[in-house]
This record gives C-alpha cells, sequence and structure tokens, in this order.
C-alpha cells in the first residue's frame, strides 16, 4: 500500500494556499487516481443541506453525468444520511447504486465532517472487484480529515 508516502504528499497540496481549495481538492482527486491503481475516479462531492443533495465540486477520472446527487439516492445519497462508511465490495449486489460507468465494479464512500457535522464525502470507484480494504477506509478518513482543515 503506497499511503504512507502519500500522506506527505497530500499534506503539501492542501497547505499550498496560493491555490483555492477547489483546485487543492482537485489535486488531491488527481494523487490518489493516479498513485493508488485501483482508484479509478475520485471524487469529491459536498452536501447542500437545503436542497439535500450532494454537488460534485472536485474529481480525477472519467467524467460523470453525476454532478448532483439527492440524498438517499446511490451509494453517496446513502452516505450523506447514514453518517457512517460505506464500503460496496461488488457494485451489481446493490439495489440502489446509480451506475457511473460499465466499468465500475467496486466503490468506497467515507463521510467528510466539519465541526462534527457531515458536509460532504470522498468518493472512490474501481474497475477492480473488491479491492478495498480497512487500510483504504482508514486512509480515506485520515485525508476527509485533512480536507476538512482548508474548509
Amino acid at each position: 500500500m503506497p499511503f504512507d508516502s502519500l500522506r506527505p504528499k497530500v499534506t503539501t497540496i492542501l497547505a499550498n494556499t496560493a491555490e483555492t481549495a477547489e483546485q487543492r481538492l482537485t489535486e488531491v482527486c488527481e494523487l490518489l487516481q493516479t498513485a493508488v491503481g485501483y482508484y479509478d475516479w475520485v471524487g469529491f462531492y459536498f452536501a447542500n443541506e437545503a436542497e439535500r443533495t450532494l454537488h460534485l465540486k472536485a474529481f480525477a477520472g472519467e467524467p460523470t453525468d453525476h454532478t448532483v446527487i439527492p440524498f438517499g439516492k446511490g451509494i453517496c445519497g446513502q452516505v450523506a444520511e447514514s453518517n457512517a462508511n460505506f464500503v460496496v465490495a461488488d457494485v451489481t449486489a446493490q439495489t440502489n447504486y446509480i451506475a457511473c460507468s460499465l466499468y465500475v465494479k467496486a466503490e468506497i464512500v467515507i463521510p467528510l465532517f466539519k465541526n462534527g457535522k457531515n458536509i460532504g464525502q470522498i468518493d472512490i470507484d474501481s474497475h477492480s472487484a473488491n479491492p478495498f480494504s480497512s487500510e483504504d477506509e482508514r486512509f480515506l478518513e485520515w485525508v476527509n480529515e485533512q480536507v476538512a482543515e482548508i474548509l
């Protein structure tokens, strides 16, 4: 796992105050998508509480039509309501799944908390079956903690 080597790179990207928060988030997405072989799409969605929707703010990978997701819909929408990590080993086994690509086999979504409130999430799609482990969860939780500090 390259996670230990990625931590200082994530920290450096997020510390670059010459860039906007959105630019830094895009760079984090690009880093993770290129550095972790089974991270085929990486994105950050942020909640609009009034509309009960998630909005894509930064990503790396193939463009997606799913730039706005209602709370409760798909894996991301479920995490917006549950406030809990959601690891999907096989997306075809999920009845409430939004297909972003025919190639996606697995997904992991980790909520992003700021001051104890779920304000968004990091979403990762993989073209590999069942690639995510507890190490991915812990690393992505750490990424979200770092991201929360710049928001």
